[in-house]
């Protein structure tokens, strides 16, 4: 039982993001399209009654803030274990999220790449939907899935992020495309 949830918000990029961890660790990242309000239910669901604590030191201390802040001023950096995460989800979603911090900072994956990867090559949708799920977007690259025609698909922090964050990692080759639902 999880028995806090702090919370802070950082400007990337010119835009606000909010960070939630619990006390074991990273468990959230909330993009600029989101609000934290739109989690709510979420939060009520793997802590439930624990009120929230806006608590930037203990954001600072996981080390996500400073990773993040590195990674919007260009630096390569690439995923880290040193970030202590709680990430909550199926097994199966957990085998994706996995996976997503084994693709290479500057280098794309598809859908079909991650299914084959977690040994099971014909849920690719599935892949899609644990990679829509990823609690901590960028952190685990969910970014870096492309479809299999090279074209941009969908990402919960719409697809302009995207490529802001393909962009950022100087990642060329993919073209616009997607589901219309995720253009903003």
């Amino acid at each position: 039982m999880r028995k806090s949830i702090m919370w802070t918000k950082m400007e990337l990029d010119g835009r606000p993001w909010v960070l939630l961890a619990t006390e074991k660790g990273l468990c959230r990242v909330i993009m600029p399209n989101e609000t934290l309000e739109e989690w709510s239910s979420w939060i009520g669901r793997i802590a439930p009654g624990v009120e929230l604590e806006e608590n930037e030191s203990a954001l600072k201390q996981t080390g996500m803030m400073d990773w993040l802040q590195s990674y919007f001023a260009g630096d390569k950096v690439a995923f880290t274990d040193t970030i202590p995460l709680d990430l909550i989800g199926t097994a199966f979603q957990q085998q994706v999220w996995t996976e997503l911090g084994n693709v290479p900072y500057g280098e794309t994956r598809t859908y079909g790449d991650i299914a084959a990867a977690v040994g099971r090559p014909s849920a690719v949708r599935a892949v899609g939907a644990a990679n829509g799920a990823n609690p901590v977007p960028v952190l685990l690259p969910c970014h870096r899935i492309i479809g299999a025609n090279r074209k941009l698909t969908g990402f919960r922090g719409g697809l302009e992020m995207k490529r802001r964050l393909l962009d950022i990692e100087q990642i060329e080759g993919v073209t616009n495309g997607g589901h219309a639902r995720f253009n903003f």
